[in-house]
């Protein structure tokens, strides 16, 4: 509910603030005195268009400042969390207008953009007579306060859930089928490509192997020759060998070692490197005796080598990299086998998933029927209590070709005023009084349930009077007994039922025009009803009428 409204430089409007408390306020004062000013306001800060002329003459910028109390609006404080912007249960909206065009809007003090403050006012104020803002008129909160009304708010919830599992199903579904030529293809290609691999059969680090055999075969006479000539070298020169040579260096060393006992480890050092000459050489000649020089060996590495590198050609990537590609093609190729799998077993979860939504899509609409009849039956007996006698309301469920997150059916409110005449839509109505009083009929059946904590009503009574004025009240009084009512009106009747009244009066001097809005006491009050029953005389007659309206009315409760 608001709790709090500051106004500067709007319209007529130099500075107001106001404290709304809780119930029913009510606004009056005399034709032309700008009594819609408030709501003109409301309507700026919640995201309304800034329009040429709203700045005040001789300043630059109009700004409106309100304050919410969200204690009893979980669903408010639930967007204000998702957004980033919630402080306990405090909600302040601020907006500002310039001459130059510019405007900017803030909650709780985060600068946000016109979209968020009019998804933030849908929530808040419901402004009945404005059609910028009656949420009653959009078939979405038609279809909302029938459900409210309903109080099938679970089986609405399950309905949702399946609707969400199923478009999941068959979003699936849509990208199986838009991909299976391309998948049959792929699979084609990938079956081929994995065959060739195989063949192939290359183990594990084979081809850097055959690379180094295939060096080896290619200088095998080299390899051979170099060989025979190193073991010659070694042990076979006879005295020129350096097996042979080593062994007199010794034996000169071992003579010298009794002049010097130094040279001992020297000569120990010859005597190894001896010993490692000769396993050296034996190792030489184990090598020539097992050196292969079978000719098609050589021919066998080539071919081998030929399909590797054809193949990595093919692919156009490094040899050694074709086992991890058969790994990946693999892999690949099973998960589109699977794929074709999934898409059967994909069928039989799409026809289980039609079945739960359908089976309990149409338990929401046996139910939505059903609340349609009642909820059409009282707004129509309210409408003929607000002195529309031959008004109708209905409930109209239209199936819809497709199925929807919400259901089977769109819902749409339709009136008529006339005997005779067509039901229409509510958006069809053509005078703005009786689209206030029909949605008036309607938030008092739905109050319980209604979301939006507070309603204003423009001028609701426009054409009525007497018994039906009073009639008017009471429904506006019951209704502030579950949210918070403002409402412009003309009728005593009306305003002798608020708990609040406001009174706007306008000033004008030589050069400024302005608009005041006081808070009436109990004799200010009294002395406004009477002004509104008995116009500019008052009478002690029509004074004591007015409190005898207000005192009737302060027995009744909040």
């Amino acid at each position: 509910m608001i709790n709090h409204i500051q106004i500067r430089n709007f319209a007529i409007v130099d500075q107001l603030e106001l404290l709304l408390s809780s119930g029913m306020t009510v606004l009056t004062g005399e034709t032309g005195a700008g009594k819609s000013i408030l709501f003109d306001a409301l309507n700026l800060a919640l995201g309304g268009r800034a329009e040429s002329g709203i700045i005040r003459h001789g300043t630059n910028r109009a700004e409106i400042t309100v304050n919410f109390d969200l204690s009893r609006s979980p669903s408010v404080k639930q967007w204000m969390i998702d957004n980033a912007l919630d402080d306990n249960n405090d909600c302040l909206i601020r907006r500002i207008a310039t001459t130059d065009g510019r405007s900017k809007g803030f909650i709780n003090g985060q600068a946000v953009p016109m979209q968020s403050l009019r998804e933030l006012g849908e929530q808040l104020v419901d402004i009945q007579g404005q059609h910028a803002h009656q949420s009653l008129l959009k078939q979405d909160m038609q279809r909302q306060a029938l459900d409210d009304f309903a109080g099938h708010q679970r089986l609405h919830l399950e309905t949702k859930q399946h609707y969400q599992r199923l478009k999941i199903l068959r979003e699936q579904q849509t990208l199986l089928k838009q991909s299976k030529n391309e998948r049959a293809s792929r699979i084609e290609l990938l079956s081929y490509q994995t065959q060739e691999l195989e063949d192939l059969c290359l183990k594990e680090n084979e081809f850097a192997a055959l690379e180094e055999e295939h060096s080896r075969l290619a200088h095998l006479t080299q390899i051979e020759e170099g060989c025979k000539h190193a073991l010659f070298t070694l042990t076979d020169a006879e005295e020129q060998s350096v097996t042979q040579q080593l062994n007199s260096v010794m034996q000169q060393l071992d003579v010298l070692q009794q002049f010097d006992i130094n040279l001992q480890a020297i000569s120990q050092m010859l005597n190894e490197s001896l010993i490692q000459t000769q396993e050296a050489s034996n190792e030489l000649r184990h090598y020539l005796g097992d050196l292969d020089m079978n000719p098609k060996r050589m021919n066998e590495v080539d071919e081998r080598l030929g399909l590797i590198h054809d193949l990595s050609r093919k692919h156009r990537i490094n040899p050694k990299e074709l086992t991890t590609l058969y790994n990946e093609l693999t892999k690949e190729l099973a998960s589109l086998l699977q794929a074709n799998d999934q898409s059967d077993s994909l069928d039989a979860k799409i026809t289980e998933a039609e079945k739960n939504y359908f089976a309990c899509a149409k338990k929401l609409s046996i139910s939505r029927q059903s609340a349609a009849k009642r909820l059409q039956q009282k707004v129509t007996a309210n409408l003929q209590q607000l002195g529309m006698k031959t008004g109708q309301f209905n409930v109209t469920l239209h199936l819809q070709e497709d199925i929807s997150i919400n259901g089977l059916e769109r819902v749409e409110f339709l009136v008529t005023m006339n005997p005779g005449q067509p039901l229409k839509p509510l958006n069809k109505v053509a005078s703005g009084g009786e689209l206030s009083r029909i949605s008036l009929a309607i938030q008092v059946i739905i109050a319980a349930t209604g979301r939006i904590p507070t309603l204003l009503f423009d001028e609701v009574d426009v054409g009525i009077g007497g018994g039906t004025a009073e009639i008017v009240g009471r429904m506006l009084r019951d209704l502030s007994r579950e949210r918070q009512v403002i409402c412009v009106t003309h009728q005593p009747q009306v305003a002798a039922l608020g708990h609040q009244h406001l009174q706007v009066n306008k000033l004008a001097s030589k050069n400024t025009t302005k608009a005041h809005v006081n808070i009436l006491n109990e004799s200010q009050r009294a002395d406004e009803i009477a002004r509104m029953l008995g116009g500019i005389e008052i009478t002690e007659q029509t004074l004591s009428h007015a409190k005898e309206m207000i005192n009737r009315s302060q027995s009744e409760p909040v």
